[in-house]
């Protein structure tokens, strides 16, 4: 697997046990498979970047793919909550965060490498609404396919950072991709707000009928 990783310098060995450990799925190397989004998570507005690029031997090992059938949106938020500071203001929020943790809660500590959503402003902020049960179940599925804002593949064990080699890196120059990472969170955020702020459709579930009756991991309507 051919992946990059977006950063402010040239990263030649990924270490293991480095960065922050409230990142969306904790402690790990945080990259993609597309080197255009690694341009854009590169820069900042006044800051070239890199993208470095990788090789990652997949073989043998353990790979948690949250994009899978298996699981949904709602797993991916568990994670979330185990790792990001929500601000929980309200008490829906609060018991939303209890429940989400003891039915959806995922094992990804025993995984080498975790495959899903990434949770920059745009997709946190629409996470947090949920919670605090102002948009529906519905809305966030859809919210998280819009504007592209990307996939990620994070390293997590000593035996992914064993199996990874650099290949070489690109510039990535500020002047031309932070407006494109600009324009592909503002496109996100209108067609956010645009759903959010579209009516109701027979059948909506929120948060809070999510908890009130009972619903779980194996539950038809989720």
């Amino acid at each position: 697997m051919r992946i990059y990783h977006g950063s402010q310098k040239i990263i030649e060995k990924p270490i293991y046990g480095a960065g922050k450990p409230y990142n969306d799925y904790g402690q790990g190397f945080y990259c993609t498979e597309s080197i255009e989004i690694a341009k854009e998570w590169a820069v900042e507005q006044d800051r070239d970047g890199f993208s470095n690029a990788y090789e990652l031997d997949v073989e043998g090992l353990k790979i948690l793919n949250l994009n899978d059938e298996q699981f949904c949106i709602l797993h991916w938020l568990s994670i979330l909550l185990e790792n990001r500071y929500f601000d929980i203001r309200f008490s829906i929020a609060a018991e939303a965060k209890e429940y989400i943790l003891d039915k959806f809660r995922v094992n990804y500590k025993t995984a080498d490498i975790i495959r899903g959503y990434r949770a920059d402003d745009s997709y946190f902020s629409f996470a947090q609404d949920f919670l605090n049960n102002a948009i529906s179940y519905r809305q966030l599925n859809r919210a998280m396919h819009l504007g592209n804002l990307g996939e990620q593949i994070v390293l997590k064990s000593k035996k992914a950072f064993g199996r990874i080699n650099f290949l070489d890196f690109e510039l990535a120059e500020s002047e031309i991709w932070y407006p494109k990472k600009k324009e592909r969170d503002d496109t996100a955020r209108q067609d956010y707000f645009d759903s959010r702020n579209s009516r109701r459709q027979m059948g909506d579930l929120f948060i809070s009928q999510i908890i009130d009756k009972e619903m779980t991991t194996d539950d038809l309507r989720i």
